[in-house]
């Protein structure tokens, strides 16, 4: 096992027998320390976010602080009526007896979070773990190390840490982790992780939440608000950690006449987000790591593909960054139409008529569907 891993699950494990994590006081004490991380120290977390993702900072406080403060502050608004006895009726069977659902912890929780929003996707899940009264040991990712430092640093200093841990570490401590048993697992990542997580936990039988991955297809009708749609678009798939975002468009479904437009207002949008020269734009987040690039970028050089490239395709490897690149008319057995993107490449697919068409399959697990059609609405953005 790795070094300081053995045992952590027994350790947490006694902790939550003596009862400690089950009171309203503890799992306030600790929902409140959560909060004061998030709100006290932002400018640190903005800081990690910007060194591990050159995260913007409206972006990291947007889509991963505030996120945490609202959990924060609706789980301790609703932490008392979540732990009340919920009574039931009974049946003539069990006459004269009364019954009510009473919310259990399951015991010793263990959270392997992910690198692309780091913070809020290994807090989010400590909350609620802490709320339902579990001991939890966080792993965050180290694909994200600024911020998994962080993590470790302020949990560590605010946090009661004989029940809330965190294990900083790569695989061989993931590993070392899931060879224990535990009582519930969440894991965010890839499929591919997905199913070594899942085998473990079937050793002891122990239930696991995945939040994995796929496609998420984006339809476009020709009866669309151009200006407003390209916004829509430009901010959910570039807007959004440059495309490393599990629901952020993976691509585009248009007709054969209205792609031409479309390309056209998605180009001149991009402008006005990123400049002429979104390599150099601060509000354009990076390439997590380099083995990422590579991976995106070979969807970019595919010769199925790279001839098809209408907006875009400029890349910093020194920078980790790739421009905003639109893709026309991929083929459906290209790299790009057959995994999931999770970076700045957009293809958009040509069909004759959008509707009812519902729904195109290209290998990969239908994730998230987005659909773009009339839009009756006075808003710009």
């Amino acid at each position: 096992m790795a070094l300081g891993v053995e045992g952590v699950a027994d350790d947490l494990r006694a902790v939550y027998a003596a009862e400690k994590t089950r009171s309203y006081e503890w799992r306030v004490s600790q929902l409140k320390a959560l909060l004061k991380i998030a709100t006290h120290h932002e400018k640190e977390i903005l800081e990690a976010l910007r060194s591990d993702l050159n995260k913007p900072e409206h972006e990291g406080f947007l889509h991963e602080i505030s996120g945490v403060i609202s959990a924060c502050k609706l789980t301790l608004k609703e932490l008392r009526r979540w732990m009340k006895p919920e009574k039931v009726k009974t049946s003539m069977t069990t006459y004269p007896s009364s019954a009510e659902i009473i919310s259990e912890p399951l015991g010793v929780v263990l959270v392997i979070s992910t690198w692309n929003y780091p913070f809020l996707l290994s807090v989010e899940p400590v909350i609620g773990a802490i709320a339902a009264g579990n001991a939890v040991l966080l792993k965050p990712s180290e694909v994200s190390p600024a911020t998994s430092s962080m993590l470790s640093k302020l949990l560590g200093q605010y946090m009661d840490v004989s029940a809330v841990k965190v294990v900083e570490g790569g695989v061989l401590e993931t590993t070392a982790l899931l060879e224990q048993r535990w009582d519930k697992i969440l894991y965010t990542g890839n499929s591919k992780v997905g199913r070594v997580v899942l085998a473990a936990a079937a050793k002891h039988l122990t239930p696991v939440i995945l939040e994995l991955g796929g496609k998420c297809p984006v339809m476009v009708d020709s009866t669309t608000n151009l200006t407003v749609t390209s916004r829509r678009i430009i901010s959910g798939k570039w807007g959004c950690n440059s495309g490393q975002t599990c629901v952020s468009p993976d691509y585009i479904i248009t007709t054969k006449e209205y792609a031409s437009k479309l390309v056209d207002a998605i180009s001149s949008e991009l402008e006005k987000f990123y400049g002429k020269d979104p390599l150099h734009s601060n509000d354009l987040s990076k390439i997590v790591s380099s083995q990422h690039f590579d991976r995106v970028t070979k969807l970019l050089d595919d010769e199925k593909v790279s001839g098809k490239i209408v907006i875009g395709g400029q890349r910093d490897e020194t920078s980790l960054k790739i421009a905003p690149t639109v893709i026309l008319d991929a083929p459906n057995d290209s790299l790009i139409m057959n995994e999931e993107i999770f970076g700045p490449l957009l293809p958009i697919i040509t069909v004759k008529v959008v509707l009812p068409l519902l729904y195109i399959s290209f290998g990969p697990t239908l994730y998230c569907f987005l659909l773009l059609l009339v839009v009756h609405t006075n808003c710009m953005y």
